[in-house]
């Protein structure tokens, strides 16, 4: 913990287990975590500020008492540390949902929290460089990816659809009009809660197959097929 290169530079004092470390480092948790918690929360996930902050002040506490232990009773394993990382791990799986349609939600809000517990901990045993690399690769990775991994997704040659047709009669026609165009439908779903509005509602999954319909994106598609006569509504589902 002493050849950590930040804590030399803050002082003896931030390698020790002390007042002024444990309330330096739990505010820098929280801090942290809050900046995490917030950019879910806006995302409106169901793991948001309070959450993440909770989460991260549990785990640097942790790292304080492993840090403790290792030093007074020459323990080598932080297993505080590792039971909450256990712990924080099955919550986390926890919070992965499964939409109507069989889609996940919430991993990754799931796998940031369990990596914010990690970065916390190491920040909770002195590891302060740790800590702070952690802290700016994961802001980063929420931050900048999110586009490329959309641009990635919009261009992908599998993506799934809400269908409104004007009636549930016109689906053979639908069918057969997008096969023409290029697209294949790997699955279909009926909505039966529209079963009473006249419309015929679908979930389809299709994949581009043509190679001119490959040049372009998902919008651009679903643009194309609204303009069909038969559809009422359609819209991709992310």
């Amino acid at each position: 913990m002493s050849n950590d290169l930040i804590a030399g530079l803050l002082g003896e004092w931030a390698g020790e287990v002390n007042v002024f470390s444990t309330l330096f480092k739990s505010v820098i948790a929280v801090v942290f975590s809050a900046v995490i918690g917030a950019e879910r929360a806006k995302k409106r996930h169901a793991a948001g500020l309070r959450t993440f902050m909770l989460v991260s002040l549990g785990a640097v506490v942790s790292g304080i008492c492993d840090a403790y232990v290792i030093k007074a009773f020459s323990v080598s394993v932080p297993f505080l540390s590792a039971a909450l990382l256990v712990g924080i791990a099955i919550i986390s799986c926890n919070a992965i949902l499964y939409s109507s349609k069989s889609q996940l939600k919430g991993l990754t809000t799931s796998v940031c929290m369990w990596v914010s517990c990690v970065i916390s901990v190491a920040l909770g045993l002195g590891l302060y460089t740790v800590f702070v690399i952690g802290a700016a690769v994961l802001m980063l990775t929420l931050m900048l990816f999110p586009n490329l991994e959309g641009w990635f997704k919009n261009k992908s040659n599998h993506f799934e659809i809400h269908l409104e047709l004007n009636s549930r009669n016109l689906l053979r026609e639908f069918l057969e009009t997008i096969r023409a165009f290029g697209l294949a439908v790997n699955n279909i779903e009926i909505n039966p809660a529209y079963a009473n509005t006249g419309l015929g509602v679908y979930s389809l999954i299709l994949t581009v197959e043509s190679n001119e319909l490959k040049k372009k994106n998902h919008d651009e598609i679903i643009e194309a097929l609204s303009s069909l006569d038969c559809v009422h509504y359609i819209e991709k589902i992310n």
